[in-house]
């Protein structure tokens, strides 16, 4: 169940908007377009706003609301909304919204019209999630199979018919079934040999680069993830990515603790133990205008510090965000320019299908000169 929107917009002549007799004529044209699919439709009520005008008509009986919006600058907007219940047909088909497009455009002598596929809210499973720079993706999701809130964060995996079951956390997607590209590109497989490597891996509570890293022979892999729940919850329903290391927190190979990584990090640094590879599998770089505020703070903290437990010739691997915010990779490649010892990196990217977009990773050493120092 959920109140669905349907959106349709048409651009005018301006001159059209600020005419009295055109408006009324206006609406007349787009009420009798929607009474083919919505019965007895009367105005309830109408006003001159500051930027043009609006109208609002109801169905009778429905509780169907549509709004006709008018701007001064040509712009007439079309909200229909109504409750529709599971199993109930469409109010309008997605083929008469096309319908309904091409006959008011041309009744309206309109330059331009758009309509959208009914947006659902309210629903009980969500459908939409964001890409890196803030676009809405309406996903095929069709129903959520855990959704709990942690200390940290709100935990969901739900199931996509076309991405299998997939970890959301803050209404973000993290990781899918489908999404074995993206644990493949961040640790660069056939490019880095981790047979025999001590690695340490910051978050990746979905267990997938553990798993995918175990297949490549390390000599010790330790993961910090701060969030039991995520990884309860992956063990459960996303074990087609992580296996069966979520199942216990030890193993000859691997050793998973439970606690902030930068507790970790601190202790080893304090110990001096060192690592091959660190891997960052934490927060997304963030998209901001400049590289200031909490995340970014603790990214550089992190490149800081991870470096400190990282051997002379060791990398740093980590997933950086969409190829569409080049402003927040540049941001983010400036601050490894400002890092002591410098480093250099490079960059591959993968089309992420459970992200709908193309994701860009790093790999980040100390420079060549810097690599005899000793351990």
């Amino acid at each position: 169940m959920s109140a669905n929107s349907i959106l349709l917009d048409f651009s005018l002549d301006p001159a059209r908007i600020i005419d009295e007799v055109s408006r009324k004529d206006i609406v007349r044209v787009c009420k009798e377009g929607l009474e083919k699919y919505l019965a007895g439709l009367k105005i309830s009520y109408d006003m001159l706003t500051t930027d043009g005008y609006l109208c609002i008509l109801s169905e009778t009986g429905t509780g169907t609301i549509v709004t006709i919006r008018f701007f001064e600058q040509g712009l007439i907007t079309i909200n229909v909304e109504y409750y529709r219940k599971d199993g109930d047909e469409a109010k309008i088909s997605f083929e008469n919204m096309k319908m309904l497009e091409n006959g008011l455009r041309i009744r309206l002598e309109a330059k331009r019209s758009k309509h959208l596929p009914p947006i659902k809210r309210g629903s009980s499973v969500d459908v939409y999630l964001t890409s890196s720079d803030e676009r809405v993706i309406e996903y095929d999701i069709d129903r959520v199979l855990f959704d709990k809130r942690s200390e940290f964060q709100k935990i969901q995996i739900v199931h996509s018919r076309s991405l299998g079951n997939m970890l959301v956390l803050d209404e973000l997607q993290n990781i899918a079934e489908a999404d074995l590209i993206y644990t493949e590109t961040l640790m660069c497989r056939g490019k880095e040999d981790y047979a025999g490597k001590e690695i340490c891996i910051l978050g990746g509570g979905d267990g997938a680069l553990l798993y995918e890293l175990l297949k490549e022979g390390p000599k010790m892999v330790v993961m910090l993830e701060i969030d039991e729940i995520v990884m309860q919850a992956c063990n459960k329903y996303m074990n087609t990515i992580c296996g069966d290391v979520l199942e216990k927190r030890t193993d000859d190979n691997y050793e998973i603790i439970v606690g902030d990584c930068m507790v970790y990090l601190r202790k080893y640094i304090k110990e001096g133990r060192k690592f091959d590879y660190v891997f960052g599998d934490l927060t997304d770089i963030p998209i901001s205008d400049t590289p200031t505020g909490e995340i970014w703070d603790f990214i550089r903290t992190i490149l800081e510090s991870s470096f400190q437990v990282l051997k002379p010739d060791g990398k740093f691997m980590t997933h950086g965000n969409g190829v569409s915010c080049p402003e927040s990779l540049r941001m983010y490649e400036d601050q490894l320019a400002k890092l002591t010892p410098k480093v250099t990196y490079t960059k591959s990217s993968a089309f992420v299908p459970s992200f709908m977009e193309e994701w860009v990773f790093y790999q980040v050493q100390r420079e060549v000169a810097n690599a005899t120092e000793s351990v």
